[in-house]
């Protein structure tokens, strides 16, 4: 005869179990942390052209030259960034769609739209500054297991709104600072404007640290969620 710690058979998830996408995460993961060696790369230059001007207080005597060099350098890391972001931001939203068709077996209940949203919300003009987050929480209630009874328990959504404060932040940065560059008309005003790209450039690389993270954290919530059904496991001798 067996034994068991937990008489009451606890319920199964609805509508199936998920997939793992552990390959998929992988691939993110390499994708954003090949954004952030761009991003260093463009972070680089950027303090490259910012000294070289501010040796000359920002007058036209800065040698043609280093600044000719400089500037070509600066467009190079420019290039390699926008290279790097469109195929990260691809497979990303594919990650981003996936977990939301995982979050739709896990939590139906949990979920305000349809799956499509997952991929659509980041076309909607304007819209994409906040309906992915929506969707992104969404996903992390979903996903989330709910409390064993007796044990008082939330999951912290901290890591969805550090990602997305950080991605807005540098995407709104990111458009001042582009529209600051193009305006420059004298080497003074170049260098401020790539101060401001620099900051972008920071905090990009915290948003795609950021993003990691939570990517990591979603997926491994969905795989136990998946593995141990929607109620937390009670810790022995918790009151």
């Amino acid at each position: 005869m067996s034994a068991s710690s937990d008489l009451r058979p606890r319920p199964s998830l609805p509508g199936g179990v998920p997939r793992p996408a552990r390959g998929l995460l992988a691939a993110v993961a390499a994708s954003l942390a090949v954004v952030i060696l761009s991003d260093l790369f463009a972070l680089v230059a950027g303090v490259r052209i910012h000294l070289l001007i501010d040796e000359d207080h920002g007058f036209l005597t800065a040698p043609q030259r280093e600044l000719d060099a400089a500037y070509l350098l600066y467009e190079r890391a420019g290039s390699l960034q926008v290279m790097t972001f469109l195929p990260c931001a691809v497979l990303f939203v594919v990650w981003f769609f996936r977990m939301r068709r995982n979050a739709g077996l896990l939590g139906p209940d949990r979920l305000r739209n349809g799956p499509g949203w997952a991929i659509g919300a980041w076309f909607v003009p304007l819209g994409n500054l906040w309906m992915p987050y929506r969707v992104a929480v969404d996903m992390w209630g979903a996903s989330s297991q709910l409390p064993a009874d007796g044990e008082p328990y939330r999951m912290p959504v901290w890591p969805v709104n550090l990602w997305w404060a950080l991605f807005v932040s540098s995407t709104l940065f990111g458009r001042y600072a582009e529209s600051r560059y193009d305006d420059a008309e004298s080497l003074a005003e170049v260098r401020d404007a790539v101060v401001q790209y620099m900051v972008t450039d920071v905090l990009d690389i915290a948003a795609a640290a950021a993003a990691v993270y939570f990517a990591v954290r979603l997926t491994s919530m969905q795989r136990l969620k998946a593995a141990e059904g929607p109620y937390r496991t009670a810790v022995p001798g918790a009151a």
